[in-house]
């Protein structure tokens, strides 16, 4: 198992995750990283989540990928 964190990130912001999840591979981490951002966008709020994107690092800080919440959303219609 390898311990995965979740940070949030706009131009003005940088929400830290400091409890991280612990996973088993790298198709797992795709899939929870996705997952919690689509449970962002799609949860009731008055955020602008176009701006927005999930950095996904290991327990060294090193950065695995990078999802933009614009990509989750689609084109605006």
């Amino acid at each position: 198992m390898t311990e995965v964190y979740f940070h949030c990130a706009d131009a003005d912001h940088l929400l830290i995750d400091s409890r991280g999840a612990a996973v088993n591979d790298f198709s797992e981490v795709c899939a929870r990283a996705e997952g919690f951002v689509r449970a962002l966008v799609t949860a009731p709020n008055t955020e602008d989540w176009r701006g927005w994107e999930l950095r996904v690092t290991d327990a060294f800080g090193d950065e695995i990928f990078v999802i933009p919440f614009a990509s989750v959303l689609g084109k605006p219609h």
